[in-house]
């Protein structure tokens, strides 16, 4: 059974507590670290890497809601968020952050295990969506609908995050590819002497990029803006090709 790690994050003792058992009572779930405040969380989720964080929004100094946008400008730290809250009004702007799913307290365990199973489907899926690639490789096999669709990586332009799915865009007369799959997997299993992440949401094919301008790269006619905390790895690479 596949094991997902947490952290729960409450300033409220009781529904710390609750959250708590609830982890230690599911299966498939794991209670890593637990604290009463998002900036120590941020520093766990550093040192932990869960695979989920179960987050209250109002707290002090830190909303869970500022936690969550750190962690989508932050390379490498972005596990699965369930937002845990007394307040209905914060629905959408979890939907922004990609939150999986928002429970609003008082829940019950029936609720939070519905969370946690979703999450659990969706990594199982994120998980199955490839064959190994080894170094000899130059092609993958990603799931899409219900066909496992063979991708030659030197036909990869850029690939796009649409949430949970991500869009790969071909060299081949605009044609793009859909599959569930997060962005942070694929980037783990593509060649990084071929791709980069230059933005939260954006993969690029290092070898289609045509231009280069301050803050962005285009690859054809798309322009594609380098995040801020992406510039310093990219410039890294530039620096090397205009040497």
């Amino acid at each position: 059974m596949m094991i997902l790690k947490c952290i729960a994050v409450d300033d409220e003792p009781l529904a710390l507590k609750l959250v708590e058992t609830f982890i230690e009572q599911t299966p498939f779930l794991e209670l890593t670290a637990s604290c009463d405040n998002a900036v120590e969380a941020m520093g766990l989720i550093r040192e932990k890497q869960p695979d989920i964080v179960f987050l209250d929004i109002n707290m002090p100094n830190l909303t869970g809601m500022e936690l969550a946008r750190l962690l989508q400008d932050t390379p490498g730290l972005m596990p699965k968020i369930v937002f845990t809250t007394a307040y209905n009004h914060y629905a959408i702007e979890g939907y922004k952050v990609n939150a999986v799913d928002y429970l609003l307290k008082p829940f019950s365990y029936e609720e939070f295990l519905r969370a946690a199973n979703k999450i659990l489907q969706i990594t199982e899926e994120s998980s199955n969506n490839f064959q190994p690639i080894t170094a000899d490789d130059e092609f993958i096999f990603l799931k899409v609908e219900y066909n496992w669709v063979r991708i030659s990586l030197k036909d990869i332009l850029y690939i796009e995050s649409l949430k949970d799915y991500v869009k790969v865009h071909l060299d081949d007369s605009q044609k793009t590819v859909l599959s569930l799959i997060s962005l942070k997997a694929l980037e783990e299993k593509l060649p990084s002497a071929k791709f980069m992440r230059i933005h939260r949401s954006f993969i690029v094919s290092l070898d289609k990029i045509s231009a280069i301008s301050k803050h962005s790269v285009f690859i054809g006619k798309t322009e594609i803006t380098v995040g801020e905390q992406y510039k310093e790895p990219f410039k890294t690479i530039v620096d090397k090709w205009l040497k």
